[in-house]
């Protein structure tokens, strides 16, 4: 006997649980999503260069706690650290 799969709607549920698009809380959900994006990104690519966080830290004159903070998405870096982090790991961003 086969069972009958309930649908789900993605934008009824985001809309239940953060608000309407538009709406402050939203607004809110949908950047605490983009800085934990951005600091699994940087996770990722530091853990790919091979670096530790005390090496990708004393790299760029910070430490081990600041990269810890960055990469759980606590610490949102400034662009010319971030720059500096994305350097050491030996990658370059281009922006357009």
């Amino acid at each position: 006997m086969m069972r009958k799969m309930q649908t789900y709607n993605v934008s009824e549920e985001l809309n239940r649980t953060f608000g309407a698009p538009g709406t402050e809380s939203r607004k809110e959900a949908e950047n605490q999503a983009w800085e934990e994006y951005n600091a699994q990104i940087l996770l990722d690519a530091r853990k790919s260069a091979g670096l530790t966080q005390s090496e990708l830290a004393e790299k760029i004159g910070a430490d081990k706690s600041y990269v810890s903070r960055v990469e759980r998405g606590l610490t949102i870096p400034s662009i010319s650290t971030f720059y500096r982090m994305v350097s050491a790991m030996g990658l370059t961003v281009e922006l357009r």
